[in-house]
Formats: structure tokens, sequence, C-alpha cells
């Protein structure tokens, strides 16, 4: 039976904006307050989603929340119509509207940690929706995640779903972005590679001085205790605080693996040589054979890698064994970056081509290629139990186009986040979404 990777992208929602809300993400606070455009934000997203469909690649679409999140401004004490919850909000404490506003569910690299049935212990696909708890503005996201995650993939003969872990420190869990998994082929069991940043209970394990680790290693241990997955297929690794403290706030920000190939950089990871060693035994028991692209960093230095998210990239494999690289613009404009790639193509390598994407409205708010997307390995059986209206076809792409030109304003600032119309504008589009994409009652407003 063949098996597929599909790449479920986040939709951009209609309230995209530079709220700087992401202490340690060096794109998100330098570009704070900058004035936004959803629209041309959510269209550079699905010129992405398009492209890589049209490449011959299965692709997604993972709805946007609704925004600004009114039931949690009441729950911080604020009362009313809601009109008169948003306008309290902006006069006594602009910062927890801006919050309430986050665009950051556009990241669905975030939303959960995905295990295929290959790997669990029932043969089925579990998915465990991320906590985000390092964060209030994403800490609210994992409800709304988990309903339109059951609608996207509801048929419980495939599919299992995990509420998020304790909302607690010790369990802080980022998702897929500090996740990967290798292979030799994606309906086959591999290795799952969790990235941490902090042990909770553990304090041999040194911690970032300056930025937060977002991700524990007893975060990671409890998901793949939910997920049914073995002991010899299970590889965990610590991110370098040093690396953390450059901003590198997620695994996804100098790491990125598929298949059988991890392609990093020099100053990752702690104990490098070690990981590297473990994950080539198990994934050959595996039957596969690890490989890694190391980049040093006498090429390509950590500053680098975070101002061009070089590694925020999507590494996807090609029919005749190669990979490609996606990169955003911001790749090409570096020249370290730049010159690395172009002779790293050119060698005859594993990654033989790199494929450039302008997503500047979401780089500037702090992610990239890598950042919008979920990954989610499926046979054929599976595939065809997803829901039918989230896989993106040309029909779809015509669709979700149109709908952002009817509903999404081509100019946002922060003072536009205390216009109580800009509520209604954001329901009225996200419950014609949930027709387009067949989700049924996802959104607070549609349940209540």
């Amino acid at each position: 039976m063949k098996s597929y990777e599909v790449n479920f992208d986040g939709l951009v929602g209609p309230t995209h904006n530079y709220g700087g809300l992401s202490y340690g993400n060096v794109a998100s606070q330098s570009n704070s307050q900058q004035s936004s455009n959803p629209k041309e934000a959510a269209l550079q997203g699905l010129a992405k989603m398009k492209a890589l469909m049209e490449m011959g690649f299965q692709q997604g679409v993972l709805a946007p929340q609704e925004r600004p999140d009114v039931a949690a401004l009441r729950r911080l004490g604020f009362s009313g119509t809601d009109a008169q919850v948003i306008e309290r909000a902006a006069k006594e404490a602009m910062p927890l509207l801006v919050a309430s506003c986050s665009a950051s569910s556009m990241w669905v690299a975030n939303a959960a940690t995905v295990s295929p049935s290959a790997d669990t212990a029932d043969g089925r696909v579990h998915f465990t929706a991320a906590n985000l708890n390092c964060k209030y503005h994403r800490s609210i996201e994992h409800p709304t995640t988990s309903r339109v995650l059951g609608a996207m993939f509801a048929n419980q003969q495939h599919f299992a779903h995990h509420a998020a872990l304790p909302a607690v420190a010790q369990f802080g869990d980022e998702g897929a972005a500090n996740h990967t998994r290798f292979c030799r082929d994606y309906g086959e069991a591999g290795v799952e590679f969790f990235v941490f940043g902090r042990s909770a209970f553990d304090n041999r394990f040194p911690a970032p001085q300056k930025y937060p680790a977002r991700q524990t290693l007893e975060a990671s241990q409890a998901v793949a205790r939910l997920h049914g997955l073995r002991d010899d297929g299970v590889v965990y690794a610590q991110q370098n605080p040093n690396v953390i403290d450059q901003g590198v706030f997620h695994n996804d920000v100098i790491a990125v693996g598929n298949g059988e190939v991890l392609f990093y950089h020099e100053d990752a990871f702690l104990d490098t040589e070690s990981m590297l060693a473990e994950l080539q035994g198990k994934l050959a028991k595996a039957g596969g054979n690890f490989q890694s692209v190391c980049v040093p960093r006498s090429a390509v230095t950590v500053d680098d890698a975070v101002r061009s998210y070089l590694f925020n990239s999507q590494l996807l494999s090609r029919p005749d064994g190669s990979m490609l690289l996606i990169v955003p613009q911001e790749c090409q404009a570096n020249e370290r970056v730049w010159t690395y790639l172009q002779a790293l193509t050119s060698s005859g390598g594993l990654i033989r081509e790199v494929k450039v994407f302008d997503l500047k409205q979401s780089m500037q708010n702090g992610g990239g290629p890598a950042c919008l997307r979920l990954r989610v390995a499926l046979n054929e059986t599976e595939l065809a139990a997803v829901n039918p209206g989230v896989i993106m076809t040309p029909p779809l792409y015509g669709s979700l186009t149109a709908w952002v030109e009817k509903h999404y304003r081509d100019r946002l600032s922060e003072t536009d986040l205390a216009d109580p119309q800009l509520l209604l504008e954001c329901r009225t589009a996200l419950d014609e979404l949930t027709q387009i994409l067949k989700l049924g009652a996802v959104y607070p407003f549609q349940i209540n």
C-alpha cells in the first residue's frame, strides 16, 4: 500500500498582525506593531500550497482560529457585549487585546505532534494538541485546534486524538516544531525524534540563560507514551541552550528532517555525535539508512540561520530519491546562506534543488515555510478517510483565494484591533470557511 507525507498548511487568519508577542523570536519582536497585510499574507501562503500541489505533493489546509478571542478576554474579567469586551480591553489592557488577536495559529507546526500508524501500538494515527504553555497568546489555541483536527481526521478507526498536556511549565509542549520522524518509507515503522530545550525535573541538563526553553523533556516523553511509541522507535535530544539564547526558539529554526535525512546546523544540539549514532542505530533496526547533512558554522552562522530561516524550510522527497528544499526569499537575500545553498545543490549530494518562496508577511511575524505546515504521514486507506474538504485541489485553491479576496483587509494596525467590526468580519469569514472546508461547527461562536 502506498503512503504519503501530507503537508497541511495553516491558512493565515483575517486578523494577521504584528503584535511582537513572542519573546525569544527575533523576527516577531523586531517587527512589533508595524502594520500588516492580512490579505497578502493569506495569498502568499495559498500560493505555496498551490505550488507544492502542482509539483505532485499531497497538500492540505488547516483552518485559522477565531480572533479576537472574546471568550479568553471574558475569562480575564472583561464583561458586557462582545463589542464592550473589546472596547474595555483596548482601554484598560491593550496588551491583552493584542494577545487575544494573535495570528500565531497560522504556524501549524505548533498545532500538534503527530505519530503515524506504522509507529503506534494500536495502528492508528495519533494526534496530541500542543499546549503552547510558554506564551499566553498561544496557550489559548489548543481547544479550537483540537476541534479542527477532530473534524479533519474524524474516523476513529484510523485516527486517535489526545487532549493537550497539563498547562504547567513542567509540561511545556510546542508540538511538531520540536519533533520529526525518520523512516525508509512513510508507511513503514520509523524513528521519532523529539528535541527538548530543558528538563523540568532533572537539573543535570543545562538551560538557556536569556530566552526560555519552551519544550521540556517530560512533555516529549508524555507524548511518546500517549502515542504508544516503542522505546526503540524514539530518540530524545537536547537543543543547544546557547542557540536558544541566540533566537532559536524551536528546533525547526536550526534543523529539519525528512525520510532518512537530517539537515542541521553544527551548533544545533548538545552531544551531537552520540545523538547521530543513536538515530543511525535505531533507524537501521527499522530497515533504514540514516544520513545527515551538517551545515558548518564557518559557512553559515547561527545569526545567519535565524535571520534567513534556512532551516525553517521544507525538506521534501522526490520520486528519484533526491531531496527538494523549500526556503523563504530571505535565504536568497543572505549572501552566505545563498552561497552555501548553491554549493550544496551543485555537489551531487542528497539535496539537489532549492525553490524560493515569497512569505514575507509570515517571516516578518516570525515563521517560515516549516512553521506553516503540519506533516501527517498517511497510507492510502487513511488518506481516503481524511475529510476531503481539507485536501488541496485546484477548485479548492480557487475557492479559498476568492474567499480571502472577499473577506480580508489589506492593512491592519494595532489600533484596528479595537474595532468591534473586525470581530464581525472574522466570524463571517470563518463561518463561510467551515462550509468551504466541510468542517461543521468548530468555532466557539458556532457552538455557543
